[in-house]
């Protein structure tokens, strides 16, 4: 690192009459330190402080040598510690004293590389109150410019590149900065110093609207473009303003957002929305709902205060919350579903078209149902073309794309749904630190990678459902991308145990490239993983780790426990070491292994994934299983075409797989009421069940038990009874609900006490459904279990990967112990 030529000095240290009063320390700072501020803080504490030497930037973070008396040295080693700047993560300071030099001034020395890269990449934050102001303020030079941003705000991770951190490994290496800014950047001072994204009109980026072939139109009437592909005279207007004019005309807009592309239509037109929602091929799923500040979102929809500060964070996460009647929201943006997902602007571009429109706007990903989010403009071109009546764009290059966080708030904490935009790659901690690197492959839906440096883990951003070529690539590149930003080379790839998997594929082609198939891990049995593969050529080590380990593992992990506990994990599917579908099961766990403790009876699927998209069928099957004759029940009548052969089918072994699903048994009871018989997203007939459900409900259906055997077709008797009665679906649905809940919490409370264990981990995607989740906490904690449920990932497959590499580095640490 060079300070021969600083970039700025402050005076010298005003305490110091002489070097035997002094003490030199050199000191690293480790973690989410560039980028953020850091060195021109260092810069002022030191000046304020009295002390001389230097600070500068390279791969492994901040590295200070810092001269004067050991109180302020000490001081300065607080305030890097506790009052670091707002975007800083501090994971690390360390200290040690080496000679004293003599210097009289403190420098901002340039970046330099040390070989090994171990500094980490701020998420991308919302648009900063100071940036707001300025693009506000018609005498400010940066007045309505779509990409103002400084320290504190702006993109990052999806424009890094490289690193260290600096400008010429980000997508703004293509834009020059002009001597006003570049004073910013230079002066330690400024809120811009070293503000990689910093621009300004001058330098750029540009935003241009573009039409992709349809007629838009003014609210006036007047035709403001028709040819495809042809930027718009604005007659004296700018993009903005012409976009926000084909909003208002009914159109369909994209946008290139930080992390990707956005389909944007105004929220209260119906026509508009509904066309959004066919052109999608999205016909049911929720869209978001961008609105300019709180005080909107309180016009809509219930906001407490633990989800307003969620919601104003600079994550600026899409934040679910329960929607008001009768606010005006065209039918499409949320078709019988009681909450909205709600966000407010994180971008210059987001504030400047909610100001010129002064209305709600629906704000979805950029693609097709499916599909990744599209983030390349090329790309966005073709595939949004059919969808989009017009384009708001500009030429800034997205290297990284990012959907948007999705989150609750749950029991007073977050609870996450979706963790990507403002939260990926900012790491975990782990409560064990691997011995060797650990790519975890993550599951098949909702899938993200995470990478394991130690005990610093790296969940990736959202990548979505690995069911088509555009998916893998992204899940690849992300991969390969994030791997060289963290200089991590994985050593060990954790991955779920079911064959057909994409992740899982990943995981064995990749050791078998790396030099040869190392083989089979085996089945694990009924208390274990499937255990590692053995190696490859190089060394490259596969572990299988069972789905609902990795859940309960990712649960443990992000509270910095270890184990054991007792753990209810409930989901749609995951392959079991035996071979069976499970997703209902009651777990002793630790992160080194698990034993089945109990599990919901199982059940034939007719016709295996067919039936997840028809919930019918597992009504049919429920109902075979509980020996219910389906005459005059109307599930039976509503799909007569098909029943008698799906019944037929459950007595062959014929695409009948057998699974303990939870999930399953929501879709078969909504199906059974009539709320759902068949899907258009996953979990929708368990959603629509759940919102249908009496809160005020609190007796349930009866589950018995035999042995570890949880007899889930009581509740299904219990379910027909009452239907057959005519008693009312929200009544039936909470009584299903406090039913399953109390036969879960009965179970769990067995094996703890059988166990000697007092600690109860939840995860699973079913426990997104908050009724469930609210009655099997508290029951828990009802029977003396201290409960833990995620705050940090999701609980759903989206925090399977987390799991992984938490299993994997426990075990490579229990190895390694034992030689």
């Amino acid at each position: 690192m060079s300070i021969a030529r600083p970039d700025h000095r402050s005076p010298g240290p005003a305490g110091v009459t002489s070097p035997l009063d002094a003490q030199r320390r050199r000191v690293r700072v480790s973690g989410i330190v560039q980028g953020v501020g850091f060195r021109p803080f260092v810069y002022t504490l030191a000046g304020e402080l009295g002390l001389a030497g230097f600070v500068g930037n390279d791969e492994s973070g901040v590295l200070i040598e810092a001269e004067g008396p050991p109180i302020a040295l000490d001081a300065l080693l607080v305030a890097l510690r506790e009052r670091p700047p707002p975007l800083a993560v501090v994971t690390g300071v360390s200290a040690t004293g080496i000679a004293v030099r003599g210097d009289t001034t403190f420098a901002i020395a340039a970046s330099a590389s040390t070989g090994r890269r171990a500094t980490l990449i701020s998420p991308d934050t919302a648009t900063c109150a100071d940036c707001l102001a300025e693009l506000r303020d018609p005498a400010d030079r940066r007045y309505r410019h779509p990409f103002v941003n400084c320290t504190n705000c702006g993109p990052r991770f999806t424009i890094v590149t490289g690193v260290p951190y600096d400008r010429a490994v980000t997508t703004m290496a293509g834009f020059p900065m002009c001597a006003a800014c570049a004073a910013e950047y230079h002066d330690p001072a400024d809120r811009r110093f070293h503000a990689q994204p910093v621009c300004c009109p001058e330098c750029g980026p540009t935003l241009r609207f573009t039409p992709a072939g349809r007629d838009i139109r003014t609210a006036a009437g007047r035709e403001v473009g028709t040819a495809a592909g042809r930027e718009i005279d604005t007659d004296g207007g700018d993009p903005i303003t012409m976009a926000a004019q084909a909003l208002r005309a009914g159109a369909v807009l994209a946008i290139k957002g930080l992390g990707g592309y956005h389909l944007a239509a105004l929220a209260a037109d119906e026509t508009a929305v509904a066309a959004l929602r066919a052109r999608k091929h999205r016909e049911d799923k929720p869209f978001a709902v961008l609105v300019p500040d709180a005080a909107a979102v309180r016009a809509l929809c219930e906001l407490g205060p633990v989800e307003e500060v969620e919601l104003t964070s600079r994550r600026a996460p899409i934040v679910l919350l329960r929607r008001r009647t009768g606010t005006g929201m065209a039918p499409s943006v949320a078709p019988g579903n009681a909450h909205l997902g709600m966000l407010l602007p994180y971008t210059p571009v987001h504030h400047l078209l909610l100001d010129d429109l002064r209305q709600p706007i629906v704000l979805t990903s950029g693609n097709v149902s499916d599909e990744p989010i599209a983030h390349l403009d090329d790309d966005a071109s073709t595939r949004l073309a059919g969808i989009a009546d017009a384009f708001l764009t500009h030429d800034r290059p997205i290297r990284t794309r990012a959907d948007d966080s999705v989150l609750r708030v749950v029991r007073g904490q977050t609870y996450p749904i979706r963790r990507s935009r403002g939260y990926a790659p900012e790491p975990l901690s782990l409560p064990i630190a691997a011995p060797r690197p650990v790519l975890g492959c993550g599951a098949e839906l909702k899938n993200t990678f995470c990478l394991l440096r130690g005990a610093e883990a790296f969940c990736s951003h959202h990548v979505g459902d690995l069911e088509n070529a555009e998916t893998l690539r992204a899940y690849t590149d992300g991969i390969a991308h994030l791997g060289r930003l963290l200089d991590v080379a994985p050593a060990v790839l954790a991955h779920d145990l079911h064959p057909e998997y994409l992740s899982t594929k990943y995981a064995l082609e990749r050791e078998a490239g790396d030099g040869g198939d190392g083989g089979d891990g085996g089945d694990g049995g009924d208390g274990g993983d499937g255990g590692d593969g053995g190696d490859g050529g190089d060394g490259t080590e596969l572990i299988g780790v069972q789905h609902h380990h990795a859940h309960l593992a990712a649960c443990l992990a992000e509270h910095g426990e270890t184990g054991p506990a007792i753990g209810i994990a409930c989901d749609g599917l995951g392959y079991g070491s035996d071979g069976v579908l499970w997703g209902g099961e009651i777990m002793e766990v630790s992160l080194t292994g698990f034993r089945r403790r109990a599990h919901l009876e199982p059940i034939a699927l007719p016709g295996g994934a067919t039936a997840i998209r028809q919930p019918w069928r597992t009504a049919a099957s429920w109902l075979a299983t509980a020996g219910i004759d389906a005459g005059g029940l109307d599930v039976a009548r509503r799909n007569r075409a098909q029943w008698s052969a799906v019944v037929r089918l459950l007595g062959s072994d014929v695409e009948c797989p057998v699974t303990t699903s939870a999930g399953r048994l929501f879709d078969a009871v909504a199906a059974l009421v009539g709320v759902r018989d068949r899907v258009n997203y996953e979990g929708q007939a368990a959603i629509e069940l759940e919102q249908a459900a009496d809160a005020g409900v609190r007796d349930g259906y009866l589950a018995s038990r035999d042995g570890g055997l949880i007899r889930a077709a009581d509740l299904v008797r219990g379910v027909v009874g009452d239907l057959r009665s005519g008693v009312d679906v929200g009544v039936i649905s909470a009584r299903f609900h406090n039913g399953l809940a109390d036969a879960l919490v009965a179970a769990a409370a067995d094996a703890a006490a059988e166990a000697g264990l007092d600690v109860v981990a939840l995860s699973g995607g079913v426990f997104q459904n908050l009724l469930l989740l609210e009655r099997v906490a508290t029951g828990c904690e009802r029977a003396g279990l201290r409960v833990l449920t995620h705050s940090r990932v999701p609980c759903n497959d989206g925090g399977v990967s987390l799991g992984q590499v938490a299993v994997a580095a426990a075990l490579l640490q229990e190895r390694a112990d034992q030689r």
